[in-house]
């Protein structure tokens, strides 16, 4: 890794700053719209109280669940709202450049639609403080818990994208679909990474760092996860229909061949 400083590009946000800083690790929280899984989520984590700062990262929510006074109420330290294009690539960039301006040491991040076993991220924490730069949640190592998985996902997810990444990415993953995963600082500030550009608006960026990871020989690992389904209801997803599924399917493929590589 060199000291070259690599540029930022990141959409337009609010910050609204709730506490102060309280720990070195923040777990970052992409959300729009969840309504009351996002509100279960976060009284879940005050109870739990991992070794983290909480930081909502904010697509642009309209229902209200992110009102101030409840997050302050559940210990967030943060909510931070995306005014600029793109989606959760996007959403990603604003919170993840916003935790190393913060002096972050690493960073954990999980969906905010409650479908996660959230014990799990003191573990995360660990795996950084134990020198591992990208710790990916498994639902399919032993110890990981899959749910009511619909078996289109499971069957693209086993079959497909973790080997295709796997293939791409020098070392073995099970499960990287699984938006529960870790990064150290200094992997993200890698030059040769460069996450931080304005080409990451949607899954892009997790797929890439991923890959990414292995191919530069950074220490890589895999977490055991539960991964819980409702059972009985509407999937929680953003991914719509088949059109969304063939999208995902080109930014995988442009991860792993290596259209997202600096140059």
């Amino acid at each position: 890794m060199t000291d070259t400083p690599t540029p930022m590009e990141v959409p337009d946000s609010e910050v609204m700053l709730l506490q102060p800083r309280h720990a070195d690790y923040v777990l970052v929280i992409p959300v729009i719209n969840e309504g009351e899984r996002i509100r279960k989520q976060l009284r879940t984590l005050f109870e739990l109280r991992p070794p983290v700062d909480v930081v909502l990262a904010d697509g642009g929510s309209t229902d209200g669940s992110l009102a101030p006074e409840f997050l302050t109420s559940v210990g967030c330290r943060a909510l931070l709202v995306k005014r600029g294009p793109g989606k959760l690539g996007a959403q990603l960039r604003m919170a993840y450049a916003w935790a190393l301006r913060e002096g972050y040491k690493g960073i954990v991040t999980v969906d905010g639609n409650g479908k996660d076993g959230l014990a799990a991220i003191a573990s995360f924490v660990d795996k950084l403080k134990d020198g591992f730069d990208y710790v990916q949640g498994s639902r399919y190592v032993p110890g990981g818990r899959a749910v009511n998985t619909p078996l289109d996902r499971k069957l693209a997810g086993r079959l497909i994208h973790a080997p295709v990444l796997s293939l791409c990415g020098r070392h073995w993953y099970t499960d990287t679909t699984n938006g529960f995963r870790a990064y150290s600082a200094r992997y993200l500030l890698d030059p040769r990474v460069a996450p931080f550009r304005n080409v990451f608006t949607h899954y892009e960026l997790l797929f890439y760092l991923t890959v990414r990871a292995g191919q530069l020989g950074y220490r890589v690992t895999e977490l055991p996860v539960e991964r819980r389904y409702p059972a009985g209801e509407k999937t929680p997803t953003k991914i719509s229909g088949f059109a969304g599924r063939i999208q995902m399917l080109r930014q995988l493929f442009a991860a792993a061949l290596g259209r997202f590589n600096p140059r």
